[in-house]
């Protein structure tokens, strides 16, 4: 049996709509990798040891554990215990933890990197520790992690092929429903991944122009 690609155009709105829950769950888990990765280095930093001591091994797991199986334990796991997440939910959640744990040691490193007479100068003008820590280090912190936490969100893009398995329609499992009709894995396989492509290539140039208006302000 040849290639036939004039099946894929019949497919096209459901490959469409996988396209844009994939771009939902990119955006959702992205903002919260990247406010949960700032609370969590603040934790990890500044935070109480009765505090710190749960985040660190929280961290751990996260680490330690393949994203699938977290991704499992978030949406059926939690099931058992009373707590009953829609899918589209747990897989946001299930990515954002995941990523906030890798951006955190990204700006951990940050943090530490500020010059602390900055710090200590902020104290001085009298700023609390907590303003200090919102209005002069976090800002430049951040500032410095945008282009390594840019990578992560490349990442966590492609991983998101992986709330599939807990049944959010998105690009891969639109690819797959569109095979089991069709019995073409190749031509729709191909057609997801020239998706994948184009939803990367647009991340990559907002990060881009995100760097270049970044660096403009320094």
């Amino acid at each position: 049996m040849g290639l036939d690609f004039t099946v894929v155009p019949g497919y096209v709105p459901v490959l469409l709509l996988g396209m844009a829950w994939t771009v939902a769950i990119t955006i959702g888990a992205g903002l919260l990798s990247f406010f949960g990765g700032i609370v969590f280095a603040v934790i990890a930093l500044y935070g109480h040891w009765i505090i710190r001591l749960p985040f660190r091994l929280f961290a751990w797991l996260f680490m330690g554990t393949p994203l699938l199986l977290q991704l499992f334990l978030i949406y059926f796991g939690l099931i058992e215990i009373g707590i009953d997440l829609p899918a589209f939910v747990a897989g946001v959640i299930g990515l954002g933890l995941h990523f906030a744990v890798y951006n955190s040691e990204l700006i951990q490193a940050s943090i530490l990197a500020v010059d602390k007479g900055q710090y200590e100068g902020a104290r001085t003008l009298g700023l609390s520790r907590g303003q200090t820590l919102r209005r002069v280090v976090i800002p430049q912190a951040v500032r410095a992690v945008i282009p390594p936490m840019g990578n992560n969100m490349i990442a966590l893009l492609k991983d998101s092929a992986l709330v599939s398995v807990i049944g959010v329609m998105e690009l891969t499992l639109a690819a797959q429903q569109a095979i089991s009709r069709t019995y073409r894995p190749f031509e729709f396989y191909l057609a997801a991944a020239a998706c994948y492509y184009i939803v990367n290539l647009c991340l990559e140039a907002g990060l881009r122009r995100l760097e270049r208006r970044i660096a403009a302000t320094r």
